[in-house]
């Protein structure tokens, strides 16, 4: 378990190495007898047996897959038949013993006027689709309830993947047909004030448990309607949960809490999906109550866990083009808002200019995350963002605001084995001339591949004493020198 640094203990850095593997040595058979030659064995079934094998395959494949339709256009008609009976105006009212009990009575009946049979373990199952349908999200309910399942990508009403443990994977899950997959989005995003047509065929919005939510639909999608759910675990991965997971080791929170503590700002950056979000809730955990903190995103996913907080989130424009509020006007206004802090969940446009311009009149302790691939392509990044605003400033005046503004660039990367890892923690000390110079205190050193392709590695310090030293004592966070020291932590 992570301990939290006492200003009179000093904390210790623990090693964290991944062992290599070995592959099992393979069994040899024993060789035949002496003078007698091996009986040549065919191990392979006979052609004509594999045809059979495979042709009886296909037609159970056949079978199942025409089942699996017969019960959907089933599930669809009963959907139909139960919006006809339900009295929609207490259907929220109503407990869900009291629903499961009158779609069963209601199912039950629909299908002896059908003339359907179905085996016991069908009825239920398909009772608990009716229950999705109408309560939830239809087929995409069982997935939101799998809590291995990380992401659901949905491409058109055939076609369901999900993503468990980093790696993709097709599952049997179906819509009825396109307009069956529209309803299920337009329920989405209507929860939440949100709107998806033609006249507007994209939208980000988020589930009731604070999952993301992105959907295109036609005619910008040519096949159907596409949607992405970036799910987020119900349980908020504490710094403990990281460290446990390899994401980064006891000697680099360490330095974190101590640069969280004594208000350094912090830019979390990575690429898609490699953990930038829930790197930003964890490192929001070092932040006192007694701060006021105040967060701005386009879709709220933050899940911090101080008492003062004040939550923002940006709107899209109505149906006329008008009525649309920017992170970039919740900025403007958070400033009039008396924050010791301000988060903002994602800078990718024009807010850049007050997001460092907060940080540097009087906002100090503040945190947001960007795409990039590394330290120095987030700067390169946080550079071309400031000249897309439309302000012209020169160059070395767009670096000496950010090599003033931002003190921390924290690099995750997601590695080709699905894991998350914070492979680098660079600091920023200012200018040499017109470029900005900056400094390594940690980096994960990949060593090689181990068995079923998981990275192998560990973390290592730069050997170069913090910039922020001086400070870090001031406010009383004496971090031991090991921490510092060249080679492995």
């Amino acid at each position: 378990m992570f301990k939290r640094f006492n200003k009179d203990e000093p904390g210790k850095g623990a090693a964290v190495a991944s062992p290599s593997l070995a592959p099992a040595a393979k069994a040899k058979s024993p060789p035949p007898a002496a003078g007698k030659a091996a009986p040549a064995v065919s191990t392979s079934p006979p052609k004509a047996q594999r045809k059979a094998a495979k042709k009886i395959v296909v037609e159970t494949d056949t079978k199942e897959n025409k089942r699996a339709d017969k019960l959907l256009d089933i599930r669809m008609e009963l959907h139909k038949r139960l919006l006809e009976s339900l009295n929609l105006a207490v259907l929220d009212k109503a407990s869900n013993e009291d629903l499961q009990r009158e779609i069963s009575i209601i199912s039950r009946e629909a299908l002896r006027d059908m003339g359907v049979v179905l085996n016991t373990a069908e009825q239920k199952q398909l009772n608990s689709d009716l229950m999705d349908e109408v309560t939830g999200l239809g087929p995409l309910e069982g997935l939101l309830r799998d809590e291995t399942v990380n992401d659901i990508l949905v491409n058109g009403s055939q076609q369901v993947f999900v993503e468990r443990a980093g790696v993709l994977e097709l599952t049997p899950v179906k819509f009825k047909d396109e307009r069956h997959l529209m309803r299920i989005i337009d329920k989405i995003v209507s929860a939440v004030g949100r709107r998806v047509d033609e006249s507007s065929p994209y939208v980000d919005a988020r589930l009731a448990d604070g999952s993301r939510f992105n959907a295109m639909v036609p005619p910008c999608a040519v096949d159907g309607s596409l949607v992405s759910i970036r799910k987020f675990t119900k349980e908020k991965l504490s710094i403990d949960k990281l460290i446990e997971f390899g994401a980064f080791n006891e000697a680099m929170a360490t330095y974190l809490q101590a640069a969280v503590a004594t208000r350094l700002n912090i830019i979390v950056s990575g690429g898609t999906g490699s953990g930038k979000t829930t790197t930003l809730n964890a490192l929001s955990g070092f932040i006192g109550d007694e701060e006021r903190i105040v967060t701005i995103e386009d879709t709220a996913e933050l899940q911090l866990q101080q008492v003062h907080i004040g939550r923002m989130e940006s709107r899209p424009p109505n149906v006329e083009g008008k009525g649309e509020v920017s992170q970039r006007d919740l900025l403007r206004n958070a400033l009039r808002m008396r924050p010791d802090r301000i988060i903002v969940g994602e800078t990718r446009g024009d807010e850049v200019i007050d997001m460092l311009q907060a940080m540097n009149t009087g906002h100090d302790g503040s945190m947001t995350t960007i795409h990039a691939n590394s330290a120095r392509d987030a700067v390169s990044r946080l550079e071309n963002m400031i000249a897309m605003t439309g302000v012209e400033l020169p160059l070395k005046a767009s670096r000496a605001q950010i090599a003033s503004a931002v003190d921390l660039l924290v690099q995750i990367s997601r590695l080709p084995d699905g894991s998350r890892r914070m492979v680098s923690v660079t600091e920023l000390t200012g200018m040499e001339g017109e470029i900005i110079s900056m400094q390594e205190i940690f980096k994960f050193q990949r060593t090689g591949i181990g068995e079923n392709g998981k990275i192998q590695g560990h973390f290592v310090s730069g050997g170069l004493r913090s910039h922020f030293t001086e400070r870090f004592r001031q406010w009383g966070y004496d971090l031991p020198s090991s921490i510092y020291a060249g080679g492995d932590l």
